[in-house]
C-alpha cells in the first residue's frame, strides 16, 4: 500500500504537466485556425456535388 501515494502523486504531476502544456499552447495560438476559413468554400463537398449535378443536367 506504500506505492499508492507515490502513484497518486506521480499521476497528479503528469496531469499538471499536461494542463500546463495545454494552457501554453492555447496562449501561443496553437489552436487558432487561420488556414481553413480561407479555403472553406474549396472543401465544401455538397456544393461541389451540386455543381456537378447541375452541369450534368444542362449538358455542359
Amino acid at each position: 500500500m506504500g506505492v499508492l501515494p507515490i502513484l497518486i502523486i506521480a499521476s497528479l504531476f503528469v496531469a499538471i504537466c499536461f494542463l500546463l502544456a495545454f494552457l501554453w499552447a492555447v496562449k501561443n495560438g496553437q489552436y487558432e485556425d487561420s488556414y481553413t476559413p480561407s479555403i472553406r468554400m474549396l472543401l465544401d463537398d455538397k456544393k461541389m456535388n451540386n455543381q456537378v449535378e447541375i452541369e450534368d443536367k444542362h449538358g455542359n
